[in-house]
């Protein structure tokens, strides 16, 4: 499955508002699953300070919620009249840029 078909497939199962009520809610939406993710990596993460041991399992359901980012990106981009496959091009040539103009850099 290709962005444009996800785009279309999420469209499909999509119940919210529409209108300026849907763009509210899919941001809001993406901004709550992203959370979700990070609140995953946190509890794995306090695990790790706590007993010294990473806890695996608490990031078994990080690629669900992941799924879920994407899900609300894709809608929130079909709400704002934008191709899911243009904008996921533009950040990859953006982020190329970035990287042959030395912008990007590791984290040894």
């Amino acid at each position: 499955m290709d962005a444009t078909e996800y785009q279309s497939a999420a469209a499909d199962t999509a119940v919210h508002p529409d209108g300026d009520e849907a763009i509210l809610y899919l941001a809001l939406g993406l901004a709550g699953e992203a959370g979700e993710v990070a609140d995953l990596v946190k509890k794995w993460r306090r695990g790790h300070s706590a007993t010294g041991e990473l806890d695996d399992a608490k990031l078994d359901n990080v690629p669900e919620e992941v799924g879920d980012v994407i899900w609300y990106a894709a809608r929130l981009c079909d709400e704002l009249g934008y191709d899911f496959d243009d904008v996921l091009e533009n950040n990859i040539a953006k982020l190329t840029d970035r990287q042959d103009t030395g912008s990007l850099h590791t984290h040894d």
